[in-house]
């Protein structure tokens, strides 16, 4: 199973994001891409199997993972203070990976009907969503 995790800023979801999965999923290929290189540095130092920066390893990354998991913003073009380009986008929307999209409201992108939560629980509710998503294949 690949997994392919994208963060943007600093990386922190990211970070968590890897952590959880590497305990949750020992045996998955987890592949981290920032849109820069403290937000990939900190999920490489997490435990992310790869580590890639920019726009071009989230286009080329995206094409071949099972699950992609990030900020909600990895699907909205400028999103993120703008680190998210157009190219990454549609990279992540045309992916046939299942996407685990975490609600973040940030950059006047906001999800409603959802409830704000802690980080550590959005990401347990991504594994959790793996999990379902893997034994009903």
């Amino acid at each position: 199973m690949k997994i392919l995790v994208i963060d943007a800023q600093g990386g922190g979801i990211g970070k968590t994001a890897v952590a959880s999965l590497k305990k949750a999923f020992p045996e998955a290929e987890i592949t981290a891409v920032g849109t820069n290189t403290v937000a990939t540095s900190a999920m490489l130092k997490a435990g992310a199997d790869h580590a890639a920066t920019g726009e071009n390893a989230v286009v080329v990354c995206s094409r071949d993972a099972d699950f992609i998991i990030g900020p909600i913003g990895i699907v909205i073009a400028d999103a993120m203070f703008g680190e998210i380009t157009s190219k990454m986008a549609v990279a992540v929307g045309q992916s046939s990976a299942d996407r685990i999209l975490i609600p973040i409201y940030h950059c006047k992108n906001t999800v409603v009907g959802i409830q704000s939560y802690q980080i550590d629980s959005l990401i347990q509710a991504a594994i959790e969503e793996i999990k379902s998503r893997i034994t009903d294949k």
